[in-house]
């Protein structure tokens, strides 16, 4: 037998998709418990209307995660600086990192750096509701770091 595998084949063979159920949350370096959704991440984005230069725009995304009761595990921490903050213009920063999962290995990061919490809110308090109450975070940042987990050398 050959080892010779036909291009056809090994072209099926290199497809690969992330899963958007496959994801971990990191906040400073420690997992974030009770996330459900990260919406709105564009990583790279450019301002077009500007003629005589390019500029890269940064646009917020969300996070939607439980209520967690615990006023000190490492979210709410922060939850708390920033309300203490007020409306001074120096916020609470902290790196988020969102990684792609794939049958629990890191295919990709996302490392937001210099992220704060610009808006935070809720689901309906419902008496006739057995669903969990959730937070949904708006976040601005500074800057976004993407890596990819090691690949080969495709030049």
């Amino acid at each position: 037998m050959s080892d010779i595998v036909p291009a056809e084949s090994s072209a099926i063979q290199m497809i690969d998709s992330l899963c958007a159920n496959e994801f971990a949350v990191e906040l400073e370096g420690e997992p974030l418990q009770g996330v459900f959704r990260v919406s709105g991440l564009i990583t790279f984005k450019l301002d077009t209307k500007t003629t005589n230069a390019l500029k890269k725009v940064q646009e917020p995304f969300k996070m939607t995660k439980m209520v967690q009761r615990d006023g000190n595990n490492i979210f709410n921490r922060w939850l708390r600086e920033t309300v203490k903050a007020k409306d001074d213009i120096v916020r609470p920063k902290r790196t988020i990192a969102i990684i792609a999962v794939d049958d629990g290995v890191e295919t990709r990061r996302w490392t937001v750096k210099g992220a704060w919490i610009t808006e935070v809110a809720y689901t309906d308090f419902d008496s006739g509701s057995f669903q969990m109450v959730e937070e949904t975070i708006t976040f601005k940042y500074d800057d976004i770091e993407e890596t990819w987990a090691a690949t080969p050398n495709l030049e």
